[in-house]
């Protein structure tokens, strides 16, 4: 009886945080963020100058055409846990969501692809996005205490589009648009949502309302990958860098392991590359790198932040970072639903930090859709470490052979365990946010 009384204080414990958590995160004042036109803008290898007329306008339909993944409150319970929100501890997953986004983006979409309707959304740059935070939050307190949860969709703010009739080709993209967004859907059966990704991050030792630092983001994310049954995602892999280190060879049997005789497609990848750029505090050092890798064409972005507060950056100007901030609560949307609405999953305006306030422990993603595409960006991407490293070894190298060849063991996961040993260590490593610095 005493168990089961604490128990119950236990439950309402985590009720009441999750409802102050959720009015926490969603009284956000936004403030315009300014741009210089003087300077150019990067923005996931695209380069934007805004003293030239359109540039502006092109931006911004590419930025808000980048898919933002944010807490959500009342979805479906996480399983072992009293939880139906991840205000307060989700940002990190969140970020690392939006990377994966990306690189699924450029993987079905290309890097041209812009969503139609993205200067349709409302911009309430001025503005708090939620007026009634205070009757939310005695609303959310109230049914968290009841036991109630009304699943509510917000409603669709677009403006009336042209009635022009699309060809197939955007009739294609906005489905493939469309499937990736419900992939990170919040609830048990998507591939990519944050009840999957939390219950792979128990193999490591963490669980619902933990925080997760990057590194151990990057083998969730590859795990998720790797276990996911759907059609449409067997043709993409996740590589996950060794202590700074990118094993070449460890990359294309990644990417050749499927390649049979009937069909000779070899996988594209995902290469995320946990490092950090400094002691306690980031080296400016490094700015110069960050700026060269988000000046890519196979960037997907960095999983990064402020220190315990994760941002997904994406581009830059001068010596500010872009980025897209998960830590706003919004509710939960059922991707199941024919049509759902979108626009939650687009932010209508960018954000920008000085990248002295970086935190060191990132995680940094590129895309490659094949073999050679792998081979090309590896020398470039070299090639841009060799230019902006000032220090005598590179943040990270790509080198030829295999993790074996170099006295790594590599020990396989069997059905019943997910990670193995040798990446249980690594999670337990990473979780304390240890790097090799070089």
């Amino acid at each position: 009886m005493e168990a089961s009384g604490t128990d119950e204080v236990d439950k309402l414990k985590t009720k009441f945080i999750s409802a102050w958590n959720n009015m926490k995160y969603s009284w956000v004042l936004k403030t315009k963020t300014y741009f210089s036109r003087n300077s150019p803008v990067l923005l996931l290898g695209k380069c934007y100058h805004f003293k030239y007329e359109g540039n502006v306008e092109e931006f911004r339909k590419d930025f808000i055409s980048r898919i933002w993944l944010t807490y959500r409150e009342e979805f479906p319970q996480i399983e072992a846990s009293a939880l139906t929100t991840d205000c307060g501890w989700g940002c990190t997953l969140r970020t690392g969501q939006m990377l994966l986004a990306q690189g699924l983006i450029l993987h079905f979409l290309g890097r041209a692809w812009t969503w139609p309707d993205a200067l349709h959304i409302e911009n309430s740059d001025s503005d708090s996005w939620t007026s009634n935070t205070v009757k939310k939050f005695t609303a959310s307190f109230e049914a968290s205490l009841s036991g109630d949860r009304e699943l509510r969709t917000p409603a669709v703010s677009l403006k009336e589009t042209s009635g022009k009739r699309p060809d197939d080709r955007a009739v294609r993209n906005e489905a493939y648009h469309r499937k990736i967004i419900s992939w990170f859907g919040d609830s048990p059966v998507a591939v990519f949502g944050l009840h999957r990704l939390i219950e792979f991050g128990k193999k490591s030792g963490k669980k619902a309302g933990d925080w997760y630092g990057p590194a151990v983001v990057a083998h969730i994310l590859r795990k998720a990958v790797e276990e996911a049954r759907h059609p449409d995602l067997q043709g993409l892999t996740i590589y996950v860098a060794q202590d700074c280190t990118v094993y070449n060879s460890d990359v294309i049997d990644k990417q050749t392991d499927s390649v049979t005789a009937g069909d000779a497609r070899d996988k594209a990848v995902i290469i995320l590359v946990p490092v950090r750029l400094g002691g306690e505090r980031t080296n400016t050092d490094y700015l110069e790198f960050v700026k060269g890798v988000l000046s890519l064409e196979y960037c997907v972005g960095i999983i990064g932040g402020k220190p315990k507060q994760s941002y997904y950056f994406a581009g830059f100007q001068d010596d500010s970072l872009i980025y897209m901030d998960p830590h706003y609560c919004q509710s939960f949307v059922d991707v199941s639903i024919k049509d759902f609405p979108l626009e939650t999953f687009h932010c209508p305006s960018p954000k920008k930090m000085s990248f002295r306030k970086m935190d060191p422990s990132c995680t940094i993603g590129f895309y490659c859709r094949n073999v050679q595409d792998f081979e090309r960006a590896s020398e470039e991407i070299t090639k841009m470490l060799k230019i902006s490293s000032k220090e005598k070894y590179p943040l990270f190298t790509f080198v030829n052979g295999h993790s074996k060849d170099f006295d790594f063991t590599s020990t396989a996961a069997s059905e019943e365990d997910l990670f193995s040993e040798d990446e249980r260590k690594n999670f337990k490593r990473f979780s304390t946010e240890e790097f090799v610095l070089l």
